[in-house]
């Protein structure tokens, strides 16, 4: 079976090598009413309405913005269920069940280019908040936030990089569809007046810069350059990215944009695409289904509001003993344990692994030094863990746990196996 005869480094590039599976027409999908961020909505359908592709079905209140709810597909709408998304958390979703007939809501009308092109920032930048685009590097982050700095900047960089382990989702993207990626950075760079964008990607990746660079020729007129950056983790780290590929280092605490860098990650940059060319809100997203709890790994084109046990099924499903695998949303570094498979796909859904349990015996701290030496903040772990068994909230503040950015390397090379980036993620939370 392929989970039992494959190395663990041979999942992503099982991935990358197998077509893409288009699974675009659920039975149903569940679109989250609620988030992390966002715990109160209003709904303007009830079970029963008929919608259409693209309909605002209600809308999520994040307290300082507000996200409409949109239909991906066309169908009528069923009752509310509890399901769980990308965050780990139980979210409201509302079913909606698919005529298979995509009829399109009238708002979902192409502009023409000649229009486009006498775009403001505040026009572009109100499509992308009407539409919902949000961070999809796993952030959710609302983008028209970045797209409506009034800060100068010079260049836009667009980060390809997805550096942790199993995931390939940007890679299908960047594969298939790298016009799209190109159209909407140069929306980006057009909105804030940029004179260079730059893609980064892992210089590993051949395929991949042969693809962007011959896309690049075409667009010449827009002085975009690839940056070829190393092969490592936490490469994809924005700070990272913008040092490597622009050598401008970005201080702890400082906004990218007061350097004149704006970033975006390369799926949320096809999404502006599709909201500003399209007038489209994000409807699918590519999926990375891996891990070697799964029978056979597969890159899915799906809808946003699938079930994963649907793209678990197209995996063949589970390996033997299923009761006794775990399940994580997003990458095996800064991704989120589930409890159960019962998860809908939001839009910063990237990937969903399945791993068999492997027992770690927790051992005290030896006082080794990895987590400090491995850190990219350069903060020191073991001393926030400390602090935060003695529930020291001034020594956590002191020791500057806000800088982690949760990246799991001080775990992952602790000696001891003790969860060191739980402790620091509980320290951030105590000194809010």
């Amino acid at each position: 079976m392929i989970a039992k005869t494959r190395k663990v480094s041979d999942y992503k590039q099982l991935n990358t090598e197998l077509p893409t599976v288009r699974f675009v027409d659920p039975e149903r999908v569940y679109l989250n009413l609620t988030t992390s961020r966002c715990k109160e909505y209003t709904l303007d359908v009830k079970a029963g309405d008929h919608v259409k592709l693209g309909q605002i079905i209600g809308e999520r209140d994040g307290c300082f913005f507000r996200q409409p709810v949109y239909a991906t597909i066309s169908g009528t709408v069923e009752d509310k269920v509890t399901m769980i998304d990308s965050t780990g958390i139980d979210v409201e979703c509302i079913t909606i069940r698919n005529d298979f007939k995509d009829t399109y809501h009238e708002s979902i009308t192409d502009r023409p280019d000649s229009v486009i092109e006498k775009m403001t920032q505040e026009e572009m930048v109100e499509i992308i908040k009407e539409k919902a685009v949000v961070g999809l590097g796993g952030s959710g982050f609302p983008s028209y936030v970045k797209l409506a700095t009034e800060e100068t900047i010079h260049t836009v960089v667009i980060n390809a990089i997805e550096c942790e382990p199993y995931l390939s989702s940007d890679y299908r993207l960047i594969k298939d569809q790298p016009d799209e990626i190109f159209q909407g950075l140069s929306y980006i760079m057009q909105a804030v007046n940029a004179k260079q964008g730059i893609i980064a990607v892992k210089k590993t990746k051949t395929e991949l810069i042969e693809v962007l660079e011959r896309e690049a020729e075409r667009f010449k007129h827009l002085n975009v350059s690839i940056a070829k950056l190393g092969d490592y983790y936490p490469q994809g780290w924005e700070v990272e990215t913008f040092k490597n590929a622009t050598g401008i280092k970005v201080p702890s605490g400082d906004l990218p944009m007061k350097h004149g860098l704006l970033g975006f990650n390369v799926s949320t940059t096809e999404s502006i695409y599709e909201a500003i060319k399209h007038n489209l809100p994000i409807t699918k997203r590519y999926i990375t289904v891996n891990g070697d709890g799964v029978k056979f790994p597969q890159s899915i084109r799906t809808r946003v509001g699938t079930s994963v046990r649907e793209l678990l099924k197209l995996c063949d499903g589970f390996v033997d003993d299923a009761d006794k695998l775990e399940l994580v949303i997003g990458g095996p570094m800064m991704g989120t344990a589930v409890k159960s498979d019962n998860v809908v796909v939001t839009p910063t859904t990237t990937s969903v692994l399945v791993f068999r349990p492997i027992e770690y015996k927790e051992e005290p701290c030896v006082r080794c030094g990895s987590c400090v030496y491995s850190c990219p903040v350069h903060i020191q772990p073991v001393s926030i863990m400390q602090a935060v068994k003695r529930n020291d909230v001034e020594a956590i503040k002191g020791l500057e746990a806000n800088k982690c950015i949760e990246c799991g390397l001080c775990s992952y090379v602790c000696t001891s196996k003790i969860p060191v980036t739980d402790y620091v993620k509980d320290g951030k939370k105590k000194i809010g």
